[in-house]
């Protein structure tokens, strides 16, 4: 039997979420913009669907585009509202983004466009203030997640989406890693730009949403027909809008069961400590989502933890799945202080709705073994 602590990359689909996908697909097969009866019942679904969205993230319907996931819709968000402005223009980030976002202003900062990135301290969060204290007369843009998809540690959005909304400032956040995990309320985040991406709600992979503030200057970066209100050109996707939008549901009702999980984390991170008292809780300091654990091995390769885990049929991560496969330390680890042999030494646990208590007790027990393992043999070949 496996145990699955690996939800930041990717989470199991909900039964519930994959019926529903399996019944439209088997019986709402008419393109949502035709007027036959066919089409008109997929209009229906991927209405109901964008209704469910709408309601996670507190919008009104009409403000939500389905996009093919967050990559798209932070790329959306980001080309879209600087192209908007019709020139040059300055953007504010921070140096901890997803690479869905900071590759996309990278683009634009070779095309000319200047960025300021804003570093986190040590223990991963933002300042607001060095935020605020960023933006020029010509800013443009503001970028910044709500909550760290390797650490978990939430941002102080709200503070600064403020400031943006009372100077006419546009304010893009992608809350992908915070959907189900925390109440979100787009007035209160004061966002002009949201992103969600379904497969971090038990829902298929290939479906997203963006959110665009009624108002809020942005130009389509996709052409072709008139879809998603002239926002997003293609044949919707009504299969996988409809398990985003069963997906959603869920999420809402599933936000009673943040803090259950959060005990687990707390009881992850508590035996590990216990066992191993030198691992260090990297963001530990400062609230995070309650599903996420950075722990720092230290003197530990993350990487043979990691496929050590895997072979007692454990997953966990070493940090975002877009980096998988690189050898780099994570930038974000990097960003917060630690060294380059640090960076390698953490490992990511992040858990879901799914996990239970005796699987928490058997992966904290199997981690510290495996690790008490590898410091022997250290010890025993410096001897």
């Amino acid at each position: 039997m496996r145990i699955y602590l690996d939800n930041n990359a990717s989470t199991p689909i909900h039964p519930a979420v994959l019926e529903r996908m399996d019944r439209v697909l088997r019986d709402v097969w008419g393109n949502a913009s035709s007027i036959h009866r066919e089409g008109q019942a997929a209009r229906r679904v991927l209405e109901e669907a964008r209704e469910q969205v709408a309601l996670l993230i507190n919008a009104e319907p009409r403000d939500v585009v389905f996009t093919s996931g967050g990559t798209e819709s932070n790329n959306a968000a980001i080309h879209g509202s600087v192209l908007s402005t019709g020139g040059r223009c300055h953007i504010v980030t921070s140096s901890i983004e997803h690479p869905s976002v900071l590759e996309p202003i990278r683009e634009l900062a070779r095309r000319g466009h200047p960025v300021s990135y804003v570093r986190c301290d040590s223990n991963g969060l933002i300042s607001a203030d060095e935020v605020i204290d960023s933006i020029r007369p010509d800013t443009g843009l503001v970028s910044l997640m709500l909550a760290n998809n390797e650490t978990g540690v939430i941002q102080p959005v709200q503070m600064v989406g403020r400031y943006c909304r009372q100077n006419g400032i546009h304010f893009h956040c992608d809350a992908v890693q915070a959907a189900g995990r925390l109440s979100l309320d787009v007035e209160q985040l004061s966002v002009d730009t949201l992103t969600l991406s379904a497969h971090k709600l038990h829902a298929p992979k290939g479906v997203g949403l963006l959110y665009v503030r009624r108002g809020a200057a942005l130009t389509s970066i996709l052409s072709g027909g008139m879809q998603e209100r002239r926002r997003r050109a293609g044949t919707e996707n009504v299969p996988l809008a409809s398990a985003f939008g069963a997906a959603a549901g869920r999420a809402v009702e599933g936000l009673k069961e943040v803090s259950a999980i959060g005990t687990l984390r707390d009881g992850l991170e508590e035996e590990i400590r216990r066992r191993l008292p030198f691992t260090t809780i990297n963001g530990e300091a400062v609230p995070r989502i309650a599903n996420t654990s950075n722990i720092l091995f230290r003197g530990i390769d993350a990487e043979s933890l990691v496929i050590a885990l895997d072979l007692e049929g454990v997953a966990v991560s070493t940090g975002s799945a877009c980096s998988s496969g690189r050898v780099e330390p994570s930038h974000v680890l990097l960003q917060m202080g630690l060294d380059d042999a640090d960076a390698r030494s953490s490992v990511r646990f992040s858990l879901s709705r799914f996990n239970t208590v005796e699987e928490i007790d058997h992966v904290s027990l199997l981690a510290c073994e495996i690790v008490g393992r590898n410091l022997n043999r250290e010890m025993v070949r410096s001897s």
